[in-house]
C-alpha cells in the first residue's frame, strides 16, 4: 500500500481526530493516580532527581531489611540527602529521631512499597491472580500474564522458573475456558485468538547465557523453553518471548525461531516475540522477523509487540563504562519517530504477522489507531498493550470504545519483583513522559504534536 503517502496526506489530522476521542474516553475512565504514594512527593520527584533516587533505593532494599526499625533508618538516610522534601516526608524524618516514630515510620513505609507491589504486580501466584485477571476479561481488557523473575543463577532456579511457567500455562488455560464471551479479545480477520496468554524471560530458563558462549546458554534455555511451547498448545494458550538487555537478543531470537522451525511446533502454539524500538538496529531487526516469518509461515501467525523498551539506563550506562556508542536512541523524540515507522511497517506486514502496540503514549496509541484505520484494516487486527499499574486508565478506555487491549500484568513476589518495580517507577516519573505533561496541563494538541 501507499504508506508514505498516507502518512503525509491524511494521516496527522487523523491522528489529532482520534487522539481527542480516545483522550475523552481516558478522562472519563481516570482514576486518582499514583495513589500508592504520597502525590505531592511523586509530583516532586519528577523533577528533584535526588528525592526520586531516593524513592527508589526504598522500593530495592524493603526485602533486605531486617526490621521496621532498620527500614526506617534506610528511608531517614535517603531522605537526608534530599534538599527539597514535602511536608509529609519532613514529618516522616522528625518522626525518625525516636525508636517508636522509627517503628512507626517503618511501618508505614512497608505498607506503602507493599501498596506499590500490588499496584503493579497481579498477585504472589497464577492461582491468586485469576480472580483480578477475569475481572479484566470481563471488563474487556486481555492479560498477558508475566512470571517474575529476571536473570537465573543455578539450574534449580531454572528449573523452578519453568516450572512457574508452565503452572501459569495450565492455570490460566483451565481457568479462561470459563470467562464470558469477549468477541473483541476472541477473534480477528485472521482468525480464532487464545484466551489464556503468558509471557516469559529467556534469561530466566537458564544460567547459563553469557554473550561470550551464546550456544551454550541456548542449547541450555531450549530444552525448558521447547516443553513451555508444548504446554501452550496443550493449553491453547498463547506464549510470548520477551527481550531484555542487548546482550541476549540475538541468542534469545535465535532459539526462538529455531524452535518454532521443529517439526512438532510448527503447527502452533500461537507465539511471539518482543521488538524494542528504542534500539538503534530495530529497523534492521524487524526486516530479519518478517523474514523469517515468510520463510516458515505459521498458522496462527507470529504476534510482533512493539515497545520502546525498559533497559533505557542500563544500556547507556553499559556504553558508557566501554566507551561505545549506546545501542539506543539518546532522544526521546528519536525514539518516538523510529516508533511510529516500526508501527507502519508492522501493521503492512499484516496478515504476516499480528501486531500488538504496547505504549502508555497517546500520540503512539493514536498514531497506531489511525494509520490502521486509515489503511482499511478492522480494528480487531490491531492490538493495544498497556502495564498493568501504569496503563490501566487507558485501558479502560480503549476497552470502552471497542478495541483490542490487554494488560501485561507481572505475577510473583515482592522480593522477586523489586527490578520491576524500580524500572516501572522510572517510567511513571520521566519527565519526558505523556503521563508527566498530560498532570502539568500540557494541550492535546501539543501532546499529539508528530515527534
Amino acid at each position: 500500500m501507499g504508506g508514505r503517502t498516507l502518512e503525509l496526506v491524511d494521516l496527522e489530522p487523523e491522528i489529532r481526530r482520534v487522539g481527542r476521542a480516545l483522550a475523552g474516553g481516558l478522562a472519563a475512565h481516570a482514576r486518582t493516580p499514583l495513589e500508592a504514594l504520597d502525590r505531592k512527593a511523586m509530583e516532586l520527584a519528577e523533577h528533584d532527581a535526588r528525592l526520586r533516587a531516593a524513592l527508589f533505593r526504598l522500593v530495592d532494599v524493603t526485602p533486605a531489611c531486617r526490621s521496621l526499625d532498620d527500614l526506617a533508618g534506610h528511608l531517614k538516610e535517603y531522605l537526608a540527602e534530599v534538599e527539597v522534601r514535602p511536608p509529609s516526608l519532613d514529618a516522616a524524618m522528625r518522626a525518625a529521631h525516636t525508636k517508636a516514630g522509627r517503628i512507626a515510620l517503618g511501618a508505614a513505609a512497608a505498607g506503602g512499597v507493599r501498596h506499590i507491589g500490588h499496584r503493579f504486580i497481579v498477585g504472589e501466584s497464577p492461582q491468586a491472580a485469576l480472580g483480578a485477571i477475569e475481572r479484566s476479561w470481563r471488563d474487556g481488557i486481555g492479560t498477558s500474564l508475566d512470571l517474575l523473575g529476571e536473570a537465573t543463577i543455578t539450574q534449580p532456579e531454572a528449573d523452578r522458573y519453568a516450572e512457574r511457567c508452565r503452572d501459569a500455562i495450565d492455570t490460566l488455560g483451565r481457568a479462561a475456558r470459563h470467562w464470558p464471551e469477549r468477541p473483541a479479545l476472541e477473534r480477528d480477520s485472521v482468525g480464532p485468538l487464545s484466551r489464556a496468554n503468558v509471557s516469559v524471560k529467556v534469561t530466566a530458563l537458564t544460567p547459563l547465557l553469557r554473550p561470550e558462549a551464546p550456544h551454550v546458554g541456548r542449547e541450555d534455555a531450549a530444552g525448558r523453553l521447547r516443553l513451555l511451547l508444548r504446554s501452550a498448545r496443550r493449553a491453547g494458550a498463547h506464549l510470548h518471548v520477551d527481550m531484555e538487555s542487548v546482550d541476549a537478543l540475538e541468542t534469545t531470537e535465535e532459539l526462538f525461531f529455531s524452535l518454532l522451525d521443529e517439526e512438532e511446533l510448527r503447527p502452533g502454539p500461537s507465539a511471539g516475540l518482543v521488538l524494542q524500538a528504542y534500539l538503534r538496529d530495530s529497523p534492521a531487526r524487524l526486516e530479519r522477523i518478517l523474514d523469517w516469518a515468510r520463510s516458515m509461515p505459521r498458522d496462527p501467525p507470529l504476534v510482533v509487540r512493539l515497545v520502546k523498551g525498559a533497559y533505557w539506563d542500563q544500556e547507556m550506562v553499559a556504553a558508557r563504562q566501554h566507551g561505545w556508542r549506546p545501542p539506543v536512541f539518546e532522544s526521546k523524540a528519536d525514539c518516538d519517530r523510529n516508533y511510529e515507522e516500526l508501527t507502519r511497517r508492522l501493521l503492512d506486514a499484516r496478515p504476516l504477522v499480528r501486531v500488538a502496540i504496547a505504549s502508555h503514549n497517546l500520540r503512539s496509541v493514536a498514531h497506531a489507531v489511525a494509520y490502521n484505520r486509515l489503511s482499511g484494516s478492522d480494528d480487531r487486527d490491531l492490538e493495544l498493550q498497556v502495564l498493568r499499574g501504569l496503563g490501566d486508565d487507558l485501558a479502560h478506555g480503549l476497552a470502552s470504545d471497542g478495541l483490542r487491549v490487554r494488560s501485561y500484568a507481572p505475577v510473583g513476589d515482592l522480593v522477586a519483583g523489586m527490578a520491576y518495580l524500580v524500572r516501572r517507577l522510572l517510567e511513571n516519573t520521566a519527565n519526558e513522559s505523556f503521563l508527566h505533561h498530560w498532570r502539568q496541563g500540557t494541550s492535546l494538541d501539543e501532546l499529539l504534536a508528530a515527534p
